[in-house]
């Protein structure tokens, strides 16, 4: 790949972020029909078990400031997707969790997102798919 200039594009952190921006308007683009967004897509994810997952791991997670996590954790409890409550454990962290009306959207976004995935790794051979996905991970979850 090249610049306009034709000089080689390898430059890990504009190709980074060339790959989100265009996997953000993939994904936000098949979402819009449930309402949401690729955050919430994620978020939502995330707060799909049993016991919930910690407010402040979702920040940490998709790598987001505390106060947008806020607004995003508001934002879908407002609509009921999920619910916050005290973690019995710990009464000052407050965990996230799906309820039902969440779950259900989940299921049916999920389906949407899977194409974008799909889409996003479709110039990788089958092969490169899993190691691909491995060295993303290597990256964002260090």
């Amino acid at each position: 790949m090249t610049t306009s200039d034709s000089q080689p594009l390898d430059d890990v952190v504009i190709l980074l972020v060339r790959a989100a921006g265009s996997a953000m308007r993939l994904a936000n683009a098949a979402l819009e029909p449930y309402g949401l967004r690729a955050r919430h897509y994620a978020a939502l994810q995330l707060a799909d078990s049993e016991r919930g997952i910690p407010q402040r791991q979702i920040g940490a997670l998709l790598g987001l400031d505390p106060s947008a996590v806020v607004a995003l954790v508001d934002d879908l409890e407002r609509r009921s997707l999920v619910r916050r409550r005290a973690d019995p454990e710990d009464r000052r962290t407050r965990l996230v969790r799906l309820t039902s009306t969440g779950r259900r959207l989940l299921a049916q976004a999920t389906i949407a997102a899977q194409q974008v995935q799909e889409q996003t790794v479709a110039a990788l051979p089958d092969a490169d798919r899993a190691p691909f996905v491995r060295m993303l991970q290597a990256i964002v979850l260090p």
